[in-house]
């Protein structure tokens, strides 16, 4: 069973962008959403997500914390954007930033449209346990805040809060 051990921070800064060396756009949205995860009518959030000229089904499942289960499946694009049709709740569109920093790989999400603004970095890791370098551009734990979920970031968009 696959699973993912993912740390969320906030970014304070730009000094990541000269890091980076590969960005990727994103359009995701969720065939459920955040309401039926919170009344417990669901226990694993269903992506859809298009980044760049690839697409993915991916599932994931609701746990506290930052260890959980995630399938994640390769799909035609264009069955992706069938998909995306049929999202509740509004599309998540970012780019993703790949930034190799003390032996990691960060994902640095610069977030579009209703969630423009929010910049947050992702690391995951082996074990829940493992150290890592803290880069200087990181800032607040995100982890255990579900606002910050790209699933509530589609239902409750980061402009509104």
């Amino acid at each position: 069973m696959p699973i993912e051990i993912e740390r969320k921070f906030l970014v304070t800064n730009d000094g990541w962008r000269a890091e980076a060396h590969e960005v990727v756009p994103m359009a995701q949205g969720y065939i459920n959403d955040q309401a039926a995860m919170d009344g417990g009518a669901q226990r694993a959030s269903v992506r859809v997500r298009i980044a760049g000229d690839k697409a993915f089904l991916n599932l994931k499942s609701r746990e506290a914390g930052h260890t959980r289960q995630e399938f994640d499946y390769p799909i035609p694009v264009e069955d992706a954007r069938a998909l995306l049709a049929l999202c509740v709740g509004g599309l998540v569109d970012k780019r993703r930033h790949y930034v190799n920093h003390a032996g990691h790989l960060w994902e640095v999400d610069e977030f579009l449209g209703d969630n423009a603004g929010l910049v947050v970095a992702e690391i995951e890791l082996d074990a829940a346990d493992e150290r890592f370098e803290h880069p200087s551009w990181l800032g607040a734990e995100v982890t255990d805040d579900a606002r910050y979920y790209n699933l509530a970031l589609a239902s409750h968009p980061f402009t509104t809060w």
